[in-house]
C-alpha cells in the first residue's frame, strides 16, 4: 500500500469508484480508494439501479445525461460487459400542475440536449400495458430511461481506473484522519497510514462516522426503503422470451411507487407514508452487505392504490423482499464538492439515487477538485450551501418529509412545512401578526408577502400566476408610490478589517474598492474569469469593510475569503447571526427616516451609494444608501438585539405615511424591472463579468486580480454571449429558470430569471443569447409550460431607465 498520494477517496460504492474514475480521466493518477470492506458492499450493492435523465434543474439533468452516456460506454466493453437496460420511462401525471411541471422540465431538459416528451393518457398505456389509465392526464416520457446492474458498474469504474494508475485498498477500514503542521492528510487506515494533499468522503451511510474524524457532521442521514421482486407475470415472460421486449418504468407521484421489470416480472418499490429512519443511534460495524428487516406492514396502505394502478401485481405473488438504506440530505440533492471550514477536503455524498446519478456526481467532483469548477455550475450539489442550522436532527425531519414526496417534485414557490422555523429573529411574530407568509432562506424565515385582514387567504404554488400575484402587486406600488419596509435579515456579512485588509480585497475584485464612506459592488472570479460570488462592499474606514452577500452564500464566501486571506495583516469577522436588517424604500422613505433620527438624511448630506452611523432611537445602527428596488432606499444593520426596537420606531413614524411591509417576492418583482444580477441564477461560475454585461464594475488596467488574464483574453477575443432582459408576451404564466429560448426553430438559450415586473405590467425574463441577437427589438421566443411566446429583447433597465430615482 502507498504511503503517499495527491488524494485518497474514502468508501468503494459508486460514488467513490465514479470520483476515483473521473480524477484519472482529468489526469489523476496519483489517487487511491481506501474501502473498508468489499466495493459496493454498503448501499450500492442492493440498489434498484434505476437509470434516468429525468432532473427538476438543468445541472441534475446534465450530470444524469452523462451518466447515461457514460454507462452506454462503459456497458459496451466486449471483455467486461454490464447488464444494462434501456426501457424508456413514463412519469405519471394525475393533476394538471403535473402536468404544466411536466411541460416546463420538457423544455429545460431541451437546454441540456435532452429530448422528453408529454404522451396522453391512451399513449402512456400503449407503451405501458400494464397501467390501468384511471384519473391520469397523461405521463413524461424519457426514451433512454432504464436500469444498470450496480455492482458490475461500481467494478467498472474501479477496473478502469486502476488501468490508468489508480490503486484500490479493500477490507482496509480509515481509522482515523489528521492534518500535519504543513497542512498534510494523514488518512489512518487499519494496514497503515497514507499522507496526502487532498481527501474525499465517499461514505454513504457512514458519512457522519468519518466525518467526526475531521469535525465535521454532515447533513446526511439515511431512510430504510423497501421494494420487492414478484414472480413471472404472463405478458412479460411472454414478450421476453419473444422479443426481447421489456416494459418501461413507472414512477407515480399519485400512488408513490416505481416500478421496472426484473427478468419476467416486477421490481416494485414503495415510498410509504409510515417510512423509518435509520442509523441514527449508531451502525453496527459489522453491517456490511447487509439488510434491515422486511416489513410489509408498513406498506399495505399504498398496496391497494398500487394494485389499482398495475391490476397484473395482484395476480401474482412476491418471490423476494428487500429492505435496505439509502441516504437522504436535507434538500434531497446530493452533497458534491468542498467540505466547508476543511482545507482540501471534498465530499460525494448523500446520494439518494447514486446508481442513476453516481457518473455525474463523480464528473462534478473530479472537474471541482482539478479544475476548480465544473462544466456546469454546480452550486445546487454544493455542501456549502447549508449552514449551521442542517445538522442530523433537521436533515432527519426534511428526508422524512422527501421520502413521503418521492416523486412529487416541487413546485415554484414552495416551501414545505418541515424543519421550520429553523432560524428567526425578533420580527417573526411580529411580522406574522401583519400578515406575512414566510419561505427559508438558508434556514431564515424570510416573509414573501403580506395578506393582511385575509384569514381564509390559500397560498397555492403553480406554474402559472398564482393566488399571491396581487398582494404582491399591491406591495410593489407602495414602494413605487410611498414608503415599504422590508425585514432583510439573514444575508450573508463579513467585517475584513487590518493593515492588509485593502489590498487583499482589491485583489480579490475585479473591480476599484470604494472610498471611506462609500459603497460598492465587488465582483469575485476565479482564474477563468467566471463569476464566483458578489457582495456590497461598504468601506468603513480606510481599513476596515463590510462585505454583504447573498443569504445562502455565508459558507460559501467564507471559505472564498478564507482561502485567499494572507497568513497576517487581515481580520475576517462573521456577523451574519449577530446583526438583522431592514429595508425602507420609496419616495417617502427619506421622510420616515428623518422623523426617527437627528442624522442629516438629506441628498446632499447622505447621497446615494454612502454609508453612515445613524442614531434610531435606543441603537446606534450602520445605514446604506443602497437598495434592491431601484427606489430611494437605505439599508439599516444592527446588533440583532435592538431589530425590534428600531423597526418599532420606524413604524411609529411612518404611520403618518400610511407605511407598510413588503417582502421577498415583490423586491424581486422590482429587481427583475431594474434588471439587476441575481447571485446563483444570473451569476454563475459558467459566466464572466463581461458577458454579465457588469464591464462598469471591471477595471482590467489593475495590475492584479483574480481572473484578470482569462478576462482580457475574453475581451481581445470578443464575447459571444450577453446578457439581456426580455419582454415575454405570455399573459398566464411567468418565465422560470431553464426555460428555452429560441430565435426562429433554433435553440439559443435558457432564462436564468423569470417574474412579473408589476410596476411596468410586463412579464419578465433575463437570460443570455448569441451576442449577434442581443440588441434591443431583437424578436425571440421564449417557451413557457410547453407553450412558445413571443419576447423582445429590450435595453437595461426596464423601470426608470436613467437611473435617476435611486439619485433622488
Amino acid at each position: 500500500m502507498k504511503s503517499h498520494a495527491r488524494i485518497v477517496v474514502i468508501g468503494g460504492g459508486v460514488g467513490g469508484c465514479s470520483a476515483l474514475y473521473h480524477l484519472t480521466r482529468e489526469g489523476e493518477t496519483d489517487v487511491v480508494l481506501v474501502e473498508r470492506d468489499e466495493l459496493t458492499s454498503g448501499t450500492t450493492w442492493h440498489s434498484a439501479a434505476q437509470v434516468t435523465q429525468f432532473g427538476a434543474i438543468q445541472v441534475m439533468v446534465g450530470l444524469k445525461k452523462h451518466s447515461v452516456d457514460l454507462y452506454h460506454e462503459l456497458a459496451a466493453d466486449p471483455d467486461f460487459p454490464i447488464n444494462y437496460h434501456i426501457t424508456g420511462g413514463v412519469r405519471l401525471a394525475h393533476t394538471q400542475d403535473h402536468v404544466d411541471g411536466y411541460k416546463h422540465f420538457i423544455g429545460m431538459a431541451r437546454t441540456m440536449g435532452v429530448e422528453f416528451e408529454f404522451i396522453d393518457a391512451e399513449e402512456t398505456v400503449r407503451r405501458h400495458p400494464l397501467i390501468e389509465p384511471d384519473g391520469l392526464a397523461g405521463s413524461l416520457w424519457d426514451p433512454r430511461d432504464g436500469d444498470i446492474d450496480p455492482s458490475q458498474l461500481t467494478q467498472a469504474f474501479a477496473r478502469h481506473a486502476r488501468k490508468a494508475g489508480a490503486e484500490v485498498y479493500r477490507f482496509n477500514p480509515v481509522e482515523a484522519i489528521s492534518q500535519t503542521a504543513s497542512g498534510e492528510w494523514v488518512v489512518h487506515t487499519k494496514n497503515g497510514d497514507i499522507t496526502c494533499e487532498i481527501f474525499v468522503n465517499a461514505c454513504g451511510y457512514r458519512v457522519n462516522e468519518v466525518g467526526a474524524m475531521y469535525g465535521v457532521e454532515h447533513p446526511v442521514m439515511s431512510m430504510e426503503h423497501q421494494y420487492f421482486l414478484t414472480e413471472s407475470i404472463p405478458l412479460l415472460a411472454e414478450r421476453l422470451k419473444a422479443d426481447g421486449w421489456r416494459v418501461p418504468i413507472i414512477r407515480d407521484p399519485g400512488d408513490d411507487f416505481y416500478a421496472r421489470q426484473e427478468r419476467d416480472g416486477l421490481l416494485v418499490g414503495i415510498y410509504e407514508q409510515d417510512c423509518r429512519t435509520w442509523g441514527l443511534d449508531g451502525i453496527d460495524p459489522d453491517f456490511t452487505m447487509a439488510l434491515c428487516p422486511n416489513d410489509m406492514d408498513r406498506l399495505l396502505d399504498n398496496m391497494e392504490a398500487v394494485f389499482a394502478r398495475c391490476p397484473a401485481l395482484a395476480e401474482v405473488g412476491i418471490s423476494r423482499m428487500i429492505n435496505g438504506p439509502i441516504t437522504y440530505t436535507a434538500d434531497g440533492l446530493p452533497l458534491v464538492g468542498k467540505i466547508p471550514g476543511v482545507e482540501n477536503a471534498y465530499c460525494i455524498i448523500g446520494l439518494r439515487a447514486g446508481i442513476g446519478e453516481g457518473g455525474g456526481h463523480g464528473k462534478i467532483l473530479a472537474e471541482t477538485i482539478v479544475h476548480g469548477e465544473a462544466e456546469w455550475d454546480a452550486w445546487a450539489l454544493d455542501p456549502r450551501r447549508f449552514t449551521s442550522h442542517a445538522g442530523v436532527a433537521y436533515t432527519t425531519v426534511k428526508a422524512i418529509e422527501d421520502y413521503q414526496n418521492e416523486f412529487r417534485f416541487h413546485m415554484p414557490h414552495e416551501h414545505r412545512p418541515a424543519g421550520r422555523p429553523a432560524k428567526t429573529n425578533a420580527l417573526y411574530p411580529v411580522l406574522k401578526a401583519a400578515g406575512a407568509h414566510f419561505g427559508p432562506i438558508a434556514g431564515w424565515e424570510r416573509a414573501l408577502y403580506f395578506t393582511p385582514n385575509e384569514p381564509d387567504f390559500e397560498d397555492r404554488p403553480s406554474f402559472r400566476h398564482t393566488t399571491w400575484f396581487d398582494a404582491v402587486g399591491r406591495e410593489v406600488a407602495r414602494v413605487r408610490n410611498n414608503v415599504g419596509v422590508m425585514d432583510i435579515s439573514g444575508f450573508s456579512r463579513f467585517e475584513v478589517s487590518g493593515p492588509g485588509a485593502a489590498s487583499f480585497l482589491d485583489r480579490l475584485i475585479t473591480g476599484r474598492l470604494p472610498a471611506p464612506g462609500r459603497i460598492g459592488l465587488g465582483y469575485f472570479c476565479n482564474d477563468k474569469g467566471h463569476v464566483v460570488s458578489e457582495a456590497t462592499i461598504s468601506r468603513l474606514a480606510e481599513d476596515r469593510f463590510l462585505l454583504l452577500s447573498a443569504a445562502l452564500a455565508e459558507a460559501h464566501d467564507l471559505d472564498w475569503l478564507t482561502q485567499h486571506a494572507p497568513p497576517s495583516g487581515v481580520t475576517i469577522t462573521n456577523l451574519t447571526g449577530s446583526h438583522q436588517s431592514l429595508a425602507i424604500a420609496g419616495p417617502n422613505a427619506r421622510a420616515v427616516l428623518s422623523k426617527v433620527t437627528r442624522n442629516d438624511m438629506s441628498n446632499a448630506a447622505f447621497p446615494w451609494l454612502h454609508v453612515r452611523p445613524i442614531r434610531i432611537g435606543y441603537c446606534e445602527a450602520l445605514a446604506l444608501r443602497v437598495g434592491f428596488t431601484g427606489e430611494t432606499a437605505w439599508e439599516i444593520h444592527a446588533p440583532a438585539e435592538f431589530l425590534l426596537s428600531t423597526y418599532e420606531h420606524i413604524m411609529d413614524a411612518g404611520a403618518e405615511f400610511d407605511i407598510g411591509h413588503f417582502g421577498a417576492y415583490a423586491n424581486e418583482s422590482m429587481r427583475l424591472e431594474k434588471c439587476y444580477r441575481h447571485w446563483k441564477a444570473d451569476l454563475i461560475t459558467e459566466r464572466s463579468p463581461l458577458e454579465a454585461g457588469l464591464e462598469r464594475f471591471v477595471r482590467l488596467d489593475k495590475p492584479d486580480f483574480i481572473g484578470r488574464e482569462a478576462l482580457l483574453q475574453q475581451r481581445d477575443a470578443g464575447l459571444e454571449t450577453r446578457f439581456v432582459p426580455l419582454v415575454v408576451e405570455c399573459a398566464d404564466a411567468p418565465a422560470h429558470q431553464g426555460d428555452p429560448i429560441y430565435h426562429e426553430d433554433h435553440l439559443i438559450g435558457s432564462v436564468c430569471s423569470g417574474g412579473y415586473g408589476h410596476s411596468v405590467a410586463k412579464n419578465i425574463a433575463l437570460a443570455y443569447v448569441p451576442t449577434a441577437l442581443s440588441e434591443p427589438e431583437t424578436l425571440l421566443h421564449v417557451s413557457i409550460i410547453g407553450e412558445r411566446y413571443p419576447a423582445r429583447v429590450v435595453s437595461e433597465p426596464i423601470f426608470d431607465h436613467n437611473n435617476e430615482r435611486p439619485r433622488m
